[in-house]
């Protein structure tokens, strides 16, 4: 029986002659958050990011309860 490989995902927002992929809105947030609080990338447990391609940005929730927004 052969083993089934994993697919390989990718998302790219593309906006105002703009373009990013979703492992870089993913980096931006995390370097934030952990700029903004002084936690660590291992003190998340939920992220939920909402991209509003008509603002270039990214606002985001870590854990619940902390906010921010990345631009791109």
């Amino acid at each position: 029986m052969a083993t089934k490989k994993a697919l390989k995902t990718s998302i790219v927002v593309q906006s105002s002659g703009r373009e990013i992929t979703d492992k870089e809105i993913i980096a931006s947030v995390k370097k934030a958050w952990t700029e903004e609080t002084g936690k660590k990338v291992g003190d998340m447990e939920t992220l939920t990011m909402y991209v509003k391609a008509e603002e270039a940005a990214v606002y985001y929730v870590v854990n619940g309860t902390d906010t921010g927004k990345v631009e791109f």
